[in-house]
C-alpha cells in the first residue's frame, strides 16, 4: 500500500502532470520540425542540387527480384533526420538561452526596471529590524 501512497503522491503534486504536458508538447514540436524540414528547408536544397530528393538516396545492397526483396541502406532518410535533430536542437537551445535570460533578470536585484512586490520589501524591513535587534542583544 505505500507504494500506491507514493504514486499517489507522485501524480497529485504535478510532476506526472507537466511531464504528460511536456510529452505532448514535444510531440507537436516533433510534427512541426518534421514539416519544417520535409517541406521548407529540403526543397530548396533540392532545387540548389538540380532536383536532389534525399529521401530517394540509398545504397541498393541487393536488388530485388521475384522472391526477394531490394536491401539498402538509406542514407537519405538519415540525412532528413540529422536535419532533424539539428533544427530540434538549435531551437530547444535558443528557448532554454531565453528562459535562463529571463531568471537571470528576474534574480537581478539591482535591476530597477521590475519594481519589488511589497511582499519582499515586506520581508525585507523585517530581516533588516531583526538583524538591528540582534545587534543591540549581543552588545548587552
Amino acid at each position: 500500500m505505500k507504494i500506491i501512497k507514493e504514486f499517489k503522491d507522485f501524480a497529485v503534486k504535478g510532476n506526472m502532470v507537466d511531464m504528460a504536458i511536456g510529452i505532448i508538447i514535444g510531440a507537436s514540436f516533433n510534427a512541426i520540425v518534421n514539416v519544417l524540414v520535409k517541406n521548407i528547408i529540403l526543397p530548396p536544397f533540392s532545387l540548389l542540387s538540380g532536383g536532389l530528393n534525399f529521401a530517394d538516396k540509398k545504397i541498393v545492397l541487393r536488388k530485388a527480384d521475384s522472391n526477394l526483396s531490394e536491401v539498402s541502406i538509406d542514407y537519405g532518410l538519415f540525412i532528413e533526420t540529422f536535419l532533424d535533430f539539428l533544427i530540434v536542437g538549435f531551437t530547444i537551445f535558443l528557448v532554454v538561452k531565453f528562459i535562463n535570460k529571463l531568471r537571470l533578470k528576474a534574480h537581478d536585484t539591482k535591476d530597477v526596471s521590475v519594481p519589488t512586490p511589497p511582499e519582499i520589501e515586506l520581508l525585507s524591513k523585517i530581516k533588516k529590524l531583526l538583524e538591528d535587534q540582534n545587534k543591540i542583544i549581543a552588545k548587552k
